[in-house]
């Protein structure tokens, strides 16, 4: 097949994929969403709740990150750190981990990360919400919540895995015939070097990627 003739097999999927979206959308809107408690969370700053989390606004989008030992989870938010000002404009944006908030905040830091961070060590907040395996570890996702009166409304959550939605360094390695190629992330890199494997204390499976609770 030519260069022309499969750029313009793959422009038709990618208007599929944008139809799907739509059809999405539609669900959601037509789906009830689910009330959640004011789980209590814990910050540098002392304890802080869940509706503390909105501020002033309506919506907010919560990160279920699997804590500092995963690459992934780490790869996934320094992508969030470049359109958080974007996203802080809409919506508010929180990240929560199992890691204690001086753990979060050291780590924070040695990435340049600006967006807030809270931890839901010691609650169910992460179970309750769907992102603890039978197994016991952390499993990684996003949630929106809606803030209505004195109610908090969850509207929507998905997993994270490699590919999905939320991490533009898989849909780039898609542009290459030969995709990520076996391609991990790391937490730094020797730029001289091999293409990165898989690091640290998490694995990448066939649907998320869990990390075993520490």
């Amino acid at each position: 097949m030519n260069y022309a003739e499969g750029t313009k097999q793959m422009a038709a999927l990618r208007a599929r994929i944008a139809q799907t979206r739509a059809e999405m959308r539609k669900l959601q809107q037509e789906t009830a969403p689910q009330e959640v408690p004011d789980y209590a969370l814990a910050t540098t700053a002392g304890p802080v709740t869940l509706s503390a989390l909105f501020g002033a606004k309506r919506d907010l989008f919560v990160v279920h990150n699997m804590g500092s030992g995963c690459p992934y989870c780490t790869l996934w938010a320094d992508g969030y750190n470049g359109v958080y000002e974007h996203l802080a404009d809409r919506a508010s944006f929180v990240v929560t981990s199992p890691d204690a908030p001086d753990k979060q905040e050291r780590f924070a830091r040695s990435r340049g990360w600006r967006f807030p961070m809270a931890s839901h060590q010691g609650t169910s907040f992460a179970s309750d919400m769907g992102y603890r395996s039978a197994e016991g570890g952390w499993l990684p996702g996003i949630s929106a919540f809606k803030r209505e009166g004195a109610r908090i409304l969850r509207v929507n959550d998905t997993g994270l895995q490699p590919g999905d939605d939320f991490c533009m360094a898989w849909h780039l390695f898609d542009l290459l015939p030969e995709g990520a190629a076996g391609w991990g992330p790391r937490f730094a890199y020797d730029r001289g070097g091999a293409a990165g494997n898989h690091a640290g204390g998490c694995s990448d499976g066939m649907a998320q990627v869990s990390c075993s609770a520490r």
